[in-house]
C-alpha cells in the first residue's frame, strides 16, 4: 500500500510494565515505523529510551497490590483517553491487560505479545486478555500449538 499525504498516520499506544516487559516492547519499535507512537510504562527514567516520542507513566501494580491496581487502572484509562490510539500494543503484564481492555471501549485495535519468559503456557495476563485482544501473540511455537495465541517469532 502506498502512503499518501492524505493517509491518516496511525496513532499507536505502546504499553508495558517495567523490566523485561519494557525491554521486549522496545524491541518491537521497528514495527511502528511511520506511526505516531506514544509510550507508557511504570518507570519515569525510561523516557530516555523513547525520546522524543510522547511518554507517560503509571503506577506499577499487580494482582497482589489491589490499591495500586486501582490507581494504575485510573492512570492507564486517563492515558488511553488522552492519546485516543488507533492501536494499543503491549508486552504485559497487568498494565497491558488494563490498557487493552480500556482501549477496546474506545474502538482501538489491540495486540498483546506475551513475554518470552512464558515458554510452557500463556501468562496470567495473556490468559485474561485472550478474549479481548484482537491479536494475542506468543513467542513460543509450542505455546501457540496448545492455545489460541499466534506464533510469529520472538522479539529477543
Amino acid at each position: 500500500m502506498q502512503h499518501t499525504a492524505n493517509a491518516k498516520t496511525k496513532r499507536v499506544l505502546a504499553v508495558a510494565s517495567g523490566g523485561g516487559h519494557w525491554v521486549q516492547l522496545l524491541r518491537l519499535r521497528p514495527a511502528f515505523a511511520n506511526c505516531d507512537v506514544h509510550f507508557a510504562t511504570v518507570d519515569a527514567g525510561a523516557k530516555a529510551d523513547v525520546s522524543p516520542s510522547p511518554f507517560y507513566t503509571f503506577k506499577d501494580a499487580n494482582r497482589d497490590t489491589k490499591l495500586s491496581l486501582i490507581l494504575s487502572t485510573f492512570q492507564i484509562a486517563m492515558i488511553v483517553l488522552r492519546v485516543r490510539p488507533d492501536v494499543v500494543i503491549s508486552t504485559g503484564a497487568a498494565a497491558g491487560f488494563l490498557a487493552i481492555r480500556i482501549a477496546k471501549l474506545i474502538g482501538a485495535r489491540t495486540m498483546f505479545v506475551d513475554s518470552i519468559a512464558n515458554a510452557n503456557e500463556l501468562s496470567l495476563s495473556a490468559q485474561l486478555v485472550a478474549k479481548h485482544a484482537d491479536q494475542l501473540v506468543t513467542q513460543w511455537p509450542s505455546v501457540a500449538d496448545k492455545t489460541q495465541a499466534t506464533y510469529i517469532g520472538s522479539v529477543l
